[in-house]
């Protein structure tokens, strides 16, 4: 498949997403109407202020929540038509996290926390340990497979999520605020390593409220009240 046929084909599809919360008496429309598709390859920063439903929108991306009403599909698979079961292993053969907090497992090293997304496989794949072995290589701590996440630093800690968000190949790759607890040195290491899974033909959404991590991305997708307020792409902008 040519890079130009890559970059056609629609990883996430949402088509009038609403999302509304009850809250007490108050109805929160988290949501409203959303339209919009992501593609294969496409880098994409998602900004906006509190509240403007940045979070709403990345669960349900992720298959976390479901959409109110309206339709949201990853490949062309619709959610709303699977059951749990379906679900959790669309989320794990499809869709990467990396979160903030960096979500790994005090007890496990290295090794074991990349290898957590296919853990709840009913069969292993063939070699992968070896691909986590080669994941944790390339994030740079190949040297580091039986540390624990308490012998981390948080910049490491970040790369380790990172590996286990590429263990599975996936379609989309999610982060959320993933440089937000890291110091200015370390988060731009990790943006390096945005930049060339971006090169390499990766998708990813990246939640975040600081504008020069937006600017690292190819797009952004400005968000306001539920609706999207503002589409622009980088590109155009320093002229690449």
């Amino acid at each position: 498949m040519t890079q130009a046929r890559q970059a056609s084909e629609v990883v996430a599809d949402l088509r009038d997403v609403t999302r509304v919360y009850q809250m007490g008496q108050v109805e929160v429309r988290a949501l409203d109407q959303l339209t919009f598709q992501f593609r294969q390859g496409e880098y994409w920063g998602i900004m906006g202020s509190s509240g403007s439903g940045k979070s709403t929108l990345l669960n349900i991306l992720a298959c976390i929540d479901r959409p109110s009403s309206g339709s949201y599909s990853v490949r062309g698979t619709e959610i709303a038509d699977l059951d749990d079961d379906e679900l959790s292993e669309l989320r794990g053969q499809s869709l990467g996290f990396i979160f903030q907090s960096y979500n790994l497992i005090p007890q496990l090293n290295v090794l074991e926390n990349i290898l957590v997304p296919v853990l709840y496989q009913d069969e292993q794949p063939d070699g992968i340990e070896e691909r986590a072995v080669a994941l944790a290589a390339r994030v740079g701590l190949g040297d580091r497979l039986d540390h624990r996440p308490t012998e981390l630093s948080g910049g490491q800690q970040q790369r380790v999520a990172i590996a286990r968000s590429l263990i599975n190949d996936p379609a989309l790759i999610l982060a959320d605020e993933a440089t937000g607890n890291l110091d200015s040195k370390t988060a731009d290491e990790i943006l390096e390593l945005f930049d060339e899974l971006h090169a390499e033909g990766k998708t990813i959404l990246l939640v975040t409220h600081e504008p020069s991590v937006g600017e690292r991305c190819e797009k952004v997708l400005r968000l306001r009240d539920g609706k999207i307020d503002e589409v622009y792409d980088n590109r155009s902008v320093d002229g690449s």
